[in-house]
């Protein structure tokens, strides 16, 4: 199997991991952290959430965060939107990228959006127009595409519809979601393959949270069928809070370690980012969950015993 030479990893922490802690973290705190984690060398970083303060308020301070922290031309900053309204704010606060809020099943968009997946579909002709005239970039999400919590399996039709939609609207950059951990490398290989041959002008990214432990494991499928562009958090905060059982996403250290011992570049410096999860770990023990920061890297060697002891 010939696998890559480098990735792009996406830190999605700021967003994703912040919305699922149970109590706000402090601006300053926030931005403290944003800015070690450019440090690290990120080309991306999904830094907050555009979303009514009431629906998700530990991101409440979205604008601060974005406009407090020490920007850097190197990396691309990334807000998840809902709607026009969280689009204006995101061109405000001078994000670079939006990411489109959808579910692939209406059970879910209807949890999560109080709409129905293609009528919420229908709200983002307008967001495409007006952003249009912003230099914002817009992308596409499908959340639960790997199986739905009410729903079970999605279907691939379902899937391609989406898609569809998405080519129709402009928008050529989307991320496939396992928003609540369901998939296993068969499927994830599947649903790629089939989306990437009927869709070649997409580009697709996976977001994958571990509820299961088969992330890592998924991110290798998705990299084998050419996947090159991934979703991770530091110290693996993260949930969806309108999903039942939804934990974190897959850790960024261990996400990043696994591709640097396979021998594909991230370009992200791993040791300082390591440094950032023992931060977060020390902070959030109970929500965060890291291979990396239990058993350290492979290339952290121990001394020899001289002998073994023998006991009885």
């Amino acid at each position: 199997m010939s696998y890559p030479n480098e990735v792009t990893i996406t830190e999605v922490c700021p967003r994703d991991g912040f919305q699922s802690l149970p109590d706000s973290i402090p601006t300053d705190e926030k931005i403290e952290i944003v800015n070690k984690l450019i440090d690290c060398n990120y080309k991306q970083i999904e830094i907050t959430s555009f979303v009514h303060p009431k629906a998700i308020p530990q991101l409440k301070d979205a604008t601060e965060v974005v406009q407090g922290i020490k920007r850097n031309n190197s990396v691309k900053l990334r807000a998840l939107i809902p709607n026009l309204r969280g689009l204006d704010r995101a061109i405000v606060a001078g994000v670079d990228k939006v990411k489109l809020m959808l579910s692939a099943s209406d059970s879910h968009s209807l949890n999560n959006a109080n709409s129905k997946t293609f009528d919420a579909m229908k709200g983002f002709e307008s967001l495409v127009k007006r952003a249009s005239e912003s230099t914002v970039i817009v992308s596409g999400s499908i959340s639960v595409a790997f199986g739905c919590p009410y729903e079970g399996e999605v279907p691939i039709e379902r899937l391609s519809a989406i898609c569809e939609r998405y080519i129709d609207l402009g928008i050529l950059d989307l991320s496939l979601a396992d928003t609540t951990g369901m998939a296993n490398p068969f499927k994830v290989k599947q649903v790629i393959r089939v989306l990437r041959e009927k869709y070649p002008q997409l580009k697709f990214s996976l977001h994958l949270h571990n509820t299961r432990g088969m992330a890592f494991a998924n991110a290798v499928a998705g990299l084998e069928e050419g996947v090159t562009d991934f979703d991770s958090s530091v110290a693996g905060l993260g949930g969806c809070p309108y999903a039942p059982n939804a934990s974190g996403n897959i850790a960024s250290e261990d996400l990043i370690h696994g591709f640097e011992e396979m021998g594909i570049n991230t370009g992200v410096d791993l040791d300082k980012l390591i440094n950032i999860a023992k931060i977060l770990e020390g902070k959030f023990p109970i929500q965060s969950d890291s291979f990396i920061l239990k058993a350290g890297k492979c290339s952290d060697l121990h001394i020899a015993p001289k002998e073994q002891k023998k006991l009885g």
